[in-house]
Order: structure tokens, then C-alpha cells, then sequence
């Protein structure tokens, strides 16, 4: 019987020792795919690492959410590379990362949806810093936001690696071959001309949103001085495209006269500032023609501007102001009330700048 016993014993502790090597295996096995799959996210991530511009279209209502938490800390002294270097916690992928150029401001903002609350209350910031002005940061819903003061108008260049998001500041032409700057005049408190309900900052705006929308599908870098109901100063204005050297400085403006007969599309340029081979006499003119043959309207022929056109005058790339119609004309202030008649302003503004760039 005890024989028995010790037989049974024998059998039982070999399928124990059978399971638990099963299990062992298993278990390598489960870890051996854990690591493969985490090696995999790993690779991806870094192929995707370099997020150049982002935009947090995604990061919805950020003004609206944030609290104001403190300053950041930079590191004394500088350092050789060309990156401002921004520590981040373990994990933190591309996706979670937002950039935004807010340009006007002379602003540039880091959304950092992953980030815990208080993690740059001990977390310093490094590297090249020569274009900053300083930094800090606010929590937001989902994350914490970052906005660093610039000194200039710059794009940026960015790589995440190693926990750290690289930041390269560059000027706008060492990033984009065509550049142009959009200009819809007035804004905010500023109604411009106002006619019968109708405000040349509404329709200035209107045109600008729908040119948008088309210069959005090709290579071209465009700067608006506004896409919301805001005013910038006339200096702000001519700043982007002087500092940008922008290729062009379109304004896009309403126009009103006493005589409630006169209507048509004009074309304002600086006379005084004189560019060989395409300048803002050849601007204005192209941008007459194509919106007149465009919108089959009437032309009134160019302009000279004067110490009321302050942003024409001022920049020093080829600039011109079209514009678009006068609202003390009653048959013209009923087009520039339809959506479909700013759409083709905006349709004839987009055709010539795309001859700037055939010719």
C-alpha cells in the first residue's frame, strides 16, 4: 500500500511539474509578445517623431479651459544646439502633441494633452533659447499647455525622442519657398465702411475665410492678420509680411463714396516703393483684373495709395489692396451681402495669385 502511495506520488508530482513548466512557457511567451508589441509602438512612434507643425484642431476650446499655473524654468546659460529642449513624461506620443504658431501674438503653443498637472513645476527646459523671451504653462482639460514668447515671427521644426521635444526655430523662409500675407482690413470695434447693416469688416473677413479655404490645398505658406472679429494694429499688420519677406501683401478691402452711382472694383498700390520686375503696381493690377473678370464686373482702374493706406505704404514687399466694391451703391451692396459673390472675389484673388507664381 505504501508502495502504492509513493507511485502516485511519483506520477503526480511529474504532471505538476509538466503544468508548471507550461505555465513558465506561457508566461515567456505572453512577455516575448508584450516586449515585440511594445517594440513595435516604440518604432512607429520614432517614425513618426517628426511632427514639424502641428495644429491642435483637435484641442477644442482651449481658451476656455485653461488655468493659469506658472512660469517655467529655464536652464542658466546656454547651449550649442540649434533645439530648445522640453522635457516630457515617459510615454508622451506624437498624437498627444499640438503646436500652434500664434503668430500675432508672437506667441508659439505647446498642447501636451498626456501631461500631468504640476510636471513642469520641477521639470526645466534647455538648450538654445536665443528666440524666446520666456515661457509658461497652464492646465487645460486634458493636459497642460505651454506658450513660449518669441521675439520674432519664426516656424518651428520638432522631434520627439527620448522623453524630450526638440524645438527648432527657423524663419519662415528657411521653411516655405512661396509665401504671401493676407490682410482683411478693420475688425473688432472697427467696422470700416457700414452701410444699410452692412460692415466692411464682416465682408473683408467672409472673403478671407473662403480664400482660405483654396489656398489651403496648395504649398503655399499664408499669413492672415486675422480669421476671427479682431483688430490688429495697422503696425502688426505690415510687421507679418516685412518680417516674413513675404512674397506679397494682399489687403482685401470695401470701398464708399458720396455719390451713391459710383460702383466697381479698384486696386490700390505703393507708388513710392518701387520693386524691380514684379512689384505692387503689377500686384494691384493682376489682382484688378482677375477679380473684375472673375466676378464680370466693372473695373475702375489703379490707384495710388496715400497716408490713409498705411499698410500698403508701409510694407516693404509688393503689397496691394483690392477693393472689392463700394456699399454706398445700393445693386453692389446687395451682391456683397450673397455668400456665393464674396466666394468668386475670393475665387479671382486666388487666380491671381496663382499667375504670380506661373509667370
Amino acid at each position: 500500500m505504501q508502495q502504492n502511495l509513493m507511485k502516485k506520488t511519483a506520477i503526480y508530482s511529474i504532471l505538476f511539474s509538466a503544468a508548471a513548466l507550461g505555465v513558465i512557457f506561457y508566461a515567456v511567451q505572453t512577455e516575448a509578445l508584450a516586449s515585440e508589441e511594445s517594440a513595435k509602438e516604440e518604432i512607429q512612434l520614432y517614425q513618426d517623431a517628426d511632427i514639424d507643425y502641428i495644429t491642435s484642431e483637435d484641442i477644442i476650446n482651449i481658451e476656455e479651459t485653461q488655468i493659469a499655473d506658472g512660469t517655467l524654468t529655464f536652464e542658466i546659460g546656454g547651449s550649442d544646439t540649434n533645439y530648445l529642449c522640453i522635457p516630457l513624461p515617459q510615454g508622451v506620443k506624437a498624437e498627444e502633441i499640438a503646436i500652434e504658431n500664434h503668430y500675432m501674438d508672437g506667441e508659439m503653443w505647446i498642447a501636451l494633452s498626456a501631461v500631468p498637472e504640476r510636471f513642469y513645476e520641477e521639470s526645466v527646459i534647455s538648450g538654445n533659447r536665443q528666440n524666446i523671451t520666456g515661457g509658461t504653462y497652464e492646465k487645460f482639460e486634458t493636459g497642460v499647455i505651454l506658450k513660449f514668447g518669441l521675439k520674432d515671427i519664426y516656424e518651428c521644426r520638432s522631434i520627439l525622442e527620448d522623453s524630450r521635444l526638440y524645438i527648432e526655430l527657423v524663419s519662415p523662409k528657411e521653411m516655405y519657398d512661396k509665401i504671401i500675407v493676407v490682410d482683411p482690413s478693420f475688425g473688432g470695434k472697427a467696422p470700416g465702411v457700414e452701410e444699410g447693416g452692412l460692415k466692411e469688416k464682416d465682408i473683408t473677413l467672409t472673403i478671407a475665410e473662403k480664400l482660405k479655404a483654396k489656398l489651403d490645398t496648395t504649398d503655399i505658406k499664408v499669413y492672415y492678420t486675422r480669421m476671427e472679429d479682431t483688430n490688429p494694429t495697422e503696425e502688426q499688420r505690415v510687421k507679418i509680411a516685412n518680417t516674413t519677406k513675404a512674397d506679397m501683401l494682399i489687403r482685401i478691402e470695401a470701398n464708399a463714396d458720396n455719390d451713391s452711382n459710383i460702383y466697381g472694383t479698384t486696386a490700390v498700390y505703393n507708388a513710392n516703393f518701387f520693386i524691380p520686375g514684379f512689384g505692387s503696381i503689377e500686384l494691384a493690377n493682376l489682382l484688378e483684373k482677375e477679380v473684375v473678370s472673375y466676378i464680370k464686373g466693372k473695373a475702375i482702374g489703379l490707384q495710388a495709395a496715400d497716408g490713409e493706406d498705411y499698410v500698403v505704404m508701409q510694407a516693404t514687399v509688393p503689397a496691394a489692396a483690392i477693393k472689392v466694391g463700394y456699399l454706398t451703391n445700393a445693386q453692389e451692396a446687395i451682391l456683397l451681402k450673397k455668400e456665393d459673390y464674396l466666394d468668386k472675389i475670393a475665387t479671382g484673388i486666388y487666380n491671381a495669385v496663382m499667375k504670380v507664381y506661373e509667370e
